[in-house]
């Protein structure tokens, strides 16, 4: 089945430049470690006598052998006489061929946005999200979800298996509403199962359960639409005291969210889309989803003001755009969607239409390509991509983790080895710092944020300031081959031009190291040391000026975690 993609743009009519083939694993050799550890080929024997011994299991029949209803997007017929429809008819009239977008920039600002949506749907709640949390943040949504279902809204809910850890009581007490259907994509387990089962499963057929949908989409009355970086959990949201993820949404309006719906169906009605009912085999009875509603309803009341979780205008959303209040600045767009296949069908292993249209608009750039990519592995491939740019002149400038901000130190390994070659081909290298200033709102909520760490998330490119893609794909293997991906492109040098100042500070000596290659003094003041590297990190603090010859504030444990990643032969899982 093709990937949705929409174009509504004119056509170019230039002929195709050559793609960068991010996924093509890297021949580069790697630094070694003096320290003795365990060869290659005994990770090899250790992961195969570990699949002897945990046995085969038995395959699971699809999605389809079940009793499953097949549902799509509400019809465009409908879409438009909702109140949302309504609002949107005069807009969407003075801009043919354009959608109204508005950049969700702040946790609180797209918190915020979720709960107006769910509170403005009348007929539909669709929701597609890699991870789905019931913590503090994530239980006010659910609550917002109830809150639509309980006014007659139909919600259905798409969640990937990989980080579904808690099917809890409470998202199978909800799914138990005669308006609300849940269900997971691509299961390795069912939660009812112990670890060990799910362990087994994993290892068993661990080449289909790396492949995850990492899509993150919300969709309301197929009128508006939320896609970007953002999943559902608190961390995503400014509400987390450990860990505090900085991403960008972007808020749809107009025919984009058909586009988005129309993705949607297709990973709600394929094979590999369980209802969570088969999975979990609790049985709820109408007291337990009275419950959830009570306790859903008590939890708001307690934290909606103390996490703003409260939209400051209150003022309906039909209404806001009637006022033309919203903020939606309108352009020309193109989504683009992977198919579900790219996990299990025709598509599997090849890269994703999502990844291709990217790679396309970075080769088409004049003058500059801003790439914001929390997870980056570019590979030799993608070096000498960057390598054609900047040698016809364009600026690629990339902000990335550090190794101190990373959430994941795997992917950390995969991208070290190449800060050289991309700093050698001219590109321009940033890396987010763990330590941010506060924001406002952990000035105002002293508990919120006051001991967490900060982690880049976003996933955002910016092309010649005019073109802003926003989506779930970072410049990695694993979302050009291996999870499914979703792209948003918009032709607004507005939005453009905003994405690329938000670029400029967070790459500023505040928030982020800048990379750069050692000078021959630097090099020499080093010889003998215990330390020498061909990199230098600067910053800034205190109005003083810093440097380091090591990846500063990782520490000895993420140091050597990395060195062991660094020999393990998972370049084209990362």
């Amino acid at each position: 089945m093709p990937a949705h993609t929409v174009q509504s743009f004119a056509a170019d009519t230039r002929p195709a430049a050559p793609r960068a083939a991010l996924a093509a694993p890297s021949r580069r050799a790697r630094p070694r470690l003096l320290a003795p550890f365990p060869s290659l080929a005994s990770f090899r024997l250790l992961a195969l006598l570990s699949v002897t011994l945990l046995a085969a299991c038995a395959t699971r029949p699809p999605a389809t052998a079940f009793q499953r209803a097949t549902s799509a997007a509400l019809p465009a017929s409908e879409a438009s006489a909702t109140p949302l429809g309504v609002a949107l008819a005069a807009p969407v009239a003075a801009h043919p061929d354009e959608s109204g977008f508005r950049l969700l920039a702040t946790g609180t600002d797209s918190l915020q946005m979720r709960i107006a949506l769910a509170h403005a749907a009348t007929k539909t709640l669709d929701m597609q999200y890699y991870i789905a949390n019931e913590d503090t943040t994530g239980k006010l949504l659910l609550g917002s979800a109830l809150y639509a279902a309980d006014h007659g809204v139909h919600v259905r809910m798409l969640v990937d298996d990989l980080n579904f850890r808690d099917i809890d009581r409470l998202m199978a007490a909800l799914n138990s509403h005669p308006n609300i259907q849940i269900r997971v994509f691509n299961p390795y387990g069912s939660p009812s199962e112990s670890m060990f089962s799910r362990t087994r499963n994993f290892f068993t057929n661990v080449d289909q359960f790396t492949r995850r949908m990492h899509n993150k989409a919300t969709i309301v009355d197929n009128e508006l639409a939320i896609v970007g970086g953002r999943n559902l959990g608190d961390e995503y949201f400014s509400a987390s005291e450990t860990l505090q993820f900085r991403d960008l949404d972007v808020l749809t309006a107009g025919p984009v969210a058909a586009s988005v719906s129309a993705s949607f169906d297709d990973y709600w009605n394929s094979s590999v889309s369980y209802p969570l009912n088969v999975l979990n085999h609790q049985k709820f009875e109408q007291h337990d989803l009275d419950a959830a509603r009570d306790e859903l309803r008590a939890h708001w009341r307690e934290t909606a003001d103390p996490y703003n979780a409260k939209p400051l205008n209150a003022t309906p959303l039909a209404q806001q755009i009637v006022r033309n209040e919203l903020g939606l600045t309108w352009a020309k767009w193109e989504f683009v969607a992977d198919a579900p296949e790219k996990i299990s069908g025709a598509e599997r292993g090849q890269m994703g239409d999502a990844m291709r249209s990217l790679l396309d608009r970075f080769n088409q750039a004049h003058s500059s390509v801003l790439i914001i990519s929390p997870y980056f592995v570019p590979h030799d491939a993608g070096v000498q991509a960057i390598r054609a740019l900047t040698a016809r002149g364009v600026r690629v400038a990339i902000l990335t983790n550090s190794l101190a901000a990373t959430d994941a130190v795997a992917v950390q390994a995969g991208y070290s080895p190449y800060r050289v070659p991309l700093l050698e081909a001219n590109a321009e290298l940033y890396e987010f710092k763990s330590v941010q200033p506060k924001p406002e709102r952990a000035r105002r909520f002293p508990m919120i944020g006051s001991r967490s760490r900060a982690s880049l998330h976003a996933k955002a490119y910016v092309i010649d300031d005019s073109t802003l893609v926003i989506g779930s794909l970072n410049l990695d293997p694993r979302s050009a081959n291996l999870n499914t991906e979703l792209a948003l492109a918009v032709e607004s040098p507005t939005l453009a031009q905003e994405v690329a100042k938000l670029f400029q500070f967070a790459t500023s000596p505040k928030v982020s190291y800048r990379v750069s290659l050692a000078t021959p003094a630097q090099l020499a003041s080093l010889r003998g040391s215990a330390i020498s590297s061909p990199l230098v990190w600067t910053d800034e603090e205190d109005g003083m000026v810093r440097t380091y010859n090591l990846d500063p504030g990782a520490g000895f444990y993420r140091n050597v975690l990395t060195g062991l990643f660094l020999l393990l032969p998972v370049d084209s899982q990362l």
